[in-house]
């Protein structure tokens, strides 16, 4: 591929993600405090996250290899379509006050939202090898656009249709996603050769060698752990905030600085990676998810939420972006829609458990409880990351 349609394809796929992504931000405030407005019990308020992160879960493998079979730019132009029902949908449910309808415009927008979190990869399938620590970095790094213009978006058009709360965001939601179809169109990449490609005979016992191989196990280990721990703490954090006394506008702040703290690294971490190692990055980032459960546990001040979410952002970031980047580098090209679709499955399973799990832990005990939840799930990764690290280097 020329150099000059590398640039190109690689700037359209951040703009792609930055716009994409901007409602990421306004499902995390919208999921629970719309959920909390028409739920039938205070027990099921976060449920529309929760089935955001099942449908996400239930989606990824097969958006993987949708997009291995037709190619990228036809899996993202479908996720963004989906992305646009849910808003739409999410309008509707507001407008007659559908509790059902809802978690179903979040389980469109969670299958949108795991189709675009395959940008990461196909940035570093446009560029050369040594620069692919740094494109998926990048690519991640141009989620700070929604960090910083999603909770703005929310503010904005949460009361547009006014009396009825929220309803102007989910719009806003449908709007974005038609806006964020047009780099898309504008892609250039090379049509998908299956031949490359596992064949059907071979794909289940592939896959389970592949994962089996301690570098790609480590890789998906810590991925899902680090987002699964996120997921656990952010998602109840407006809701505890609320509960706490603090307004839907100080929630949303605190959710733009921990979405910041997710992307502003990424411009950076790709060269702490080529310089360090992904073992390293991943060891730091678990350390920081650490931190942010300590802070959690120590009190529900203001000064806590926001430094909680923020390390949980910086430790998410490292993390992930760290496993990310372990898992690629140890798959061949025929390997990657197949893997990658299962390691995002897997992501999504433990996000999902997470969701669910951290609301019956803030409806039944406390914010503190799920705050502490965090620290074994941790211990968890850490404990693969040191017993797998010698034969991780050997592999990688």
């Amino acid at each position: 591929m020329p150099e000059q349609t590398q640039r190109l394809n690689f700037s359209l796929i951040l703009l792609g993600n930055a716009v994409l992504g901007t409602p990421m931000p306004m499902l995390i405030i919208l999921g629970g405090l719309a959920g909390a407005m028409l739920a039938p019990s205070s027990e099921f308020a976060i449920l529309p996250v929760s089935v955001q992160m099942m449908a996400g879960m239930l989606t990824a493998a097969p958006m993987s290899v949708f997009m291995g079979k037709y190619g990228r730019k036809l899996g993202f132009l479908l996720g963004a379509t989906i992305a646009a029902l849910g808003g739409a949908l999410g309008l509707y449910s507001l407008f007659y006050e559908n509790f059902y309808t809802l978690c179903l415009a979040h389980a469109s927008m969670g299958s949108a939202l795991v189709c675009f979190g395959y940008f990461r990869f196909a940035a570093a399938e446009v560029v050369s090898e040594s620069w692919r620590p740094k494109a998926i970095s990048f690519t991640l790094g141009s989620g700070l656009v929604a960090a910083l213009v999603g909770p703005e978006v929310f503010i904005y058009s949460k009361d547009f249709f006014s009396p009825i709360p929220f309803a102007g965001a989910y719009g806003a939601i449908t709007v974005l996603s038609v806006i964020g179809c047009l780099p898309i169109l504008a892609l250039r990449l090379r049509e998908t050769n299956n031949s490359g490609q596992l064949s059907g005979d071979e794909k289940t016992a592939s896959v389970g060698e592949i994962v089996r191989r301690p570098a790609v196990f480590t890789a998906i280990l810590c991925a899902a752990i680090s987002f699964g721990v996120m997921v656990l703490l952010m998602a109840p954090t407006p809701l505890a905030m609320v509960g706490c006394g603090f307004t839907d506008v100080q929630a949303g702040d605190v959710i733009r600085w921990h979405v910041i703290a997710m992307f502003a690294p990424s411009f950076f971490t790709g060269s702490l990676i080529s310089r360090f190692g992904s073992s390293k990055i991943i060891s730091c980032g678990l350390l920081m998810l650490c931190l942010s459960s300590a802070i959690a546990i120590a009190g529900i001040e203001l000064t806590n939420f926001y430094l909680s979410l923020i390390l949980l952002g910086l430790g998410w970031n490292f993390g992930f972006i760290g496993a990310t980047n372990m898992l690629n580098e140890n798959l061949s090209a025929g390997e990657r829609s197949v893997v990658q679709g299962a390691n995002d499955s897997l992501i999504a399973l433990v996000s999902t458990l997470a969701s669910f799990g951290s609301g019956i832990l803030i409806s039944s005990f406390s914010w503190t409880a799920v705050a502490v939840t965090v620290l074994p799930l941790v211990l968890i990764a850490f404990a693969g990351l040191i017993f797998l690290r010698p034969r991780v280097r050997s592999v990688a």
